[in-house]
């Protein structure tokens, strides 16, 4: 257990029931999903009335994006939503995987500091727990209007070594023009294309009577994003070249184990990743080595997803999530991917999806400080041309080479 990290209960052999998945269902729109979520929670749609962009925003799931679409409500419906686990209306006392586009969680997972055991547990499945107020309790709207939405929510939480952090979270939920979104990922424009972007803004504050300190454990944002797999879908993250003796390794592919030749492809200054919901494994690129950018191009429906968040000049502490004692508790990764898939031989995989996640520096905040984490998403579909000239803006790839990195299984 100890090199495991995030997933590793949801896959591991024992799993409570109302997490249990079925089958995919047929492909969903917006408006399918919509109407769904509206059956089982609350929901706030976010809306640009001449483009078409569409947000689904809920608040007694953590303010998370549930989905979103490009084309209005009979658009493709671009987030993983686990239908299963929200009409059952059971909770389970240690995860709940309603998925989600983005929601906001806390790292590290575990080691020393992590925040996902308590204080003497063991590092295995058994006593990994995820906060309730990461999982299961709602968040008051603070604010809303036609493209936003604002929540606040005090919380404590306790990590491994027995650090208290009392904070309050301010999550904002924005709908991002599109000229915005060409702005922040440096390109001209996004015209022939139909696009959705959104940014959530994740500020956390220390609301304690003392300073968060690196002796005793720091907390960080992380933003995690659901996403539909296919055989035709792969992540594709940029990274900084140059030699390992100087910036470390490129990936840190031993989450779940050493990640085949066939499903993760690293070249000069990219890689490429399986998002095909198959094979469970995960990636990070540390902190040296992480640009502020990644994304995933699904060939077969032709969806280019960006994802950018903005990174504090000259950051290095990132906290680390993996199991174990460790020994750089603020080594860790600053980007993510998991890709989910069954656990074992003939067992059923929890979604499936594939995530795309992206965390802030570690917080040493002193009382009423605060730290902001803003991570944005990105669904571009159209013009196959226009969509190119985009990847090779942002990744620096197109869409022939991303498509054409790892075999897609007949």
């Amino acid at each position: 257990m100890a090199t495991r990290c995030l997933f590793s209960f949801l896959s591991g052999a024992v799993m409570a029931a109302p997490l249990a998945a079925s089958t995919p269902p047929p492909a969903q729109s917006f408006g399918d999903d919509v109407a769904f979520l509206k059956t089982h929670t609350k929901v706030i749609v976010l809306a640009d009335a001449a483009t078409g962009a569409r947000v689904v925003v809920c608040p007694d799931l953590q303010g998370r994006v549930m989905t979103s679409s490009a084309r209005g409500e009979d658009g493709q419906s671009f987030g993983w939503v686990n239908r299963t686990l929200l009409a059952a209306h059971a909770l389970d006392p240690r995860f709940n995987a309603y998925g989600g586009e983005d929601r906001f969680w806390l790292g590290p997972e575990g080691g020393t500091f992590g925040l996902y055991f308590a204080k003497g547990d063991p590092y295995d499945l058994a006593h990994w727990k995820v906060p309730a107020a990461l999982d299961t309790e709602p968040y008051p709207v603070e604010s809303q209007a036609g493209d936003r939405v604002a929540f606040a929510r005090r919380m404590s939480i306790t990590n491994h070594a027995g650090t208290r952090f009392d904070l309050e979270l301010h999550r904002t939920v924005r709908l991002m023009p599109a000229a915005e979104a060409a702005r922040v990922l440096g390109v001209k424009d996004l015209s022939g294309l139909d696009v959705v972007a959104y940014e959530s803004e994740s500020r956390i504050t220390n609301v304690g009577t003392a300073p968060w300190r690196r002796e005793t454990g720091l907390p960080s944002v992380w933003i995690l994003g659901m996403f539909k797999p296919s055989p035709s879908t792969t992540v594709v993250i940029p990274f900084r070249p140059g030699p390992e003796a100087r910036l470390g390794p490129i990936v840190n592919d031993a989450y779940f184990g050493k990640v085949p030749a066939d499903r993760l492809v690293v070249r000069d200054r990219v890689l490429f990743f399986k998002g095909d919901g198959e094979r469970r494994s995960k990636i990070g690129v540390p902190a040296a080595r992480a640009e502020s950018l990644l994304g995933s191009y699904d060939a077969g429906e032709g969806v280019l997803t960006l994802v950018q968040f903005e990174r504090p000049e000259g950051a290095r502490g990132y906290v680390n999530s993996m199991w174990e004692e460790q020994k750089d508790p603020y080594g860790g990764d600053v980007v993510n991917s998991y890709n989910d898939g069954p656990p074992a031989p003939a067992a059923k995989p929890l979604g499936p999806f594939y995530e795309l996640e992206t965390s802030s520096p570690a917080a040493a905040l002193a009382p009423r400080a605060s730290l902001v984490h803003r991570h944005r998403t990105v669904h571009l579909v159209g013009d196959q041309a226009r969509l190119d000239a985009v990847a090779r803006a942002t990744l620096g790839v197109g869409l022939d080479e991303i498509a054409s990195a790892l075999p897609v299984a007949p």
